[in-house]
């Protein structure tokens, strides 16, 4: 069998893959709501959801930095790796073990075609089909939502020193433009700013999220002078493509009225 991953790179396959080691949070709970938690054989440290998973699979290290020896042990069929949370280097590794398939998400879109996909390379298309049309019933609801409230100018904040935002052409930009806030950061994925910087924009809101700097509500007051809301936001909710997204729309509909409010 011959797949394309998103970066356009052949992925050959001998059968439908049984042994899974996969290196991305939301990609390991996406394969767990697809059925097909008894074919994980390993997992990175991250892989936080469901929670009892980590207890009961082989963890492999990082998304960063995965012990190759203990992938290799695994004999895994499939490698699921992700353009944004590993490294190239790791990847040109893992490619020695098993095939590697690359996700590349940024869009709503991207996630649906991913989790597709999925269902084609293991053999669940229906329930893949299934998950992608309940994801899609829900972001019609939440759009319905969202147009018929002004437009917020919303910054996005992931990490604190130094001061860093979600910028465009990421998965968060996509879900706050889902949310009908406009990204007040037009520069390309994760750019560095400053409050000084904030002081010359116009902020309606300050999202702080919850990963990966694990912004507290200790941290609101920095970002009070420059806002009249700030708001600490579950993170998994904006960055984590996948299954995730069910939750996610209920999520930020509850968001969305609370910041309109």
């Amino acid at each position: 069998m011959q797949f394309r991953d998103h970066l356009g790179r052949m992925i050959e396959l001998k059968d439908t893959p049984e042994r899974i080691v996969s290196l991305v949070p939301s990609q390991t709970e996406l394969l767990v709501d697809l059925g097909l938690e008894k074919y994980i054989m390993g997992i990175t440290r991250f892989c936080v959801h469901p929670p009892y998973l980590r207890q009961i699979k082989s963890k492999v290290g990082g998304t960063k930095k995965a012990n190759f020896r203990k992938v290799r042990e695994l004999e895994p069929d499939i490698i699921l790796c992700n353009k944004e949370e590993n490294t190239r280097e790791m990847v040109q590794e893992l490619e020695q073990i098993a095939p590697v398939h690359i996700s590349d998400v940024s869009t709503l879109e991207d996630a649906n075609e991913l989790i597709l996909q999925y269902g084609e390379i293991f053999n669940c298309e229906p329930l893949a089909k299934t998950l992608t049309t309940s994801i899609l019933k829900k972001v019609k609801k939440l759009k319905e939502l969202a147009s018929n409230s002004p437009r917020q100018k919303v910054a996005y904040f992931i990490w604190h020193d130094p001061l860093m935002v979600a910028g465009k052409g990421t998965f968060i930009d996509s879900m706050l433009e889902l949310n009908n806030f406009e990204n007040v950061f037009s520069q390309e994925r994760y750019p560095q700013t400053s409050f000084e910087e904030l002081g010359n924009m116009k902020i309606d809101s300050c999202f702080l999220s919850s990963e990966p700097f694990p912004f507290k509500e200790k941290h609101k007051v920095e970002f009070q002078p420059y806002t009249d809301k700030v708001k600490i936001v579950n993170g998994e909710y904006f960055s984590w493509y996948g299954s995730r997204l069910l939750e996610a729309m209920d999520y930020f509909k509850e968001l969305h009225l609370e910041s309109t409010n």
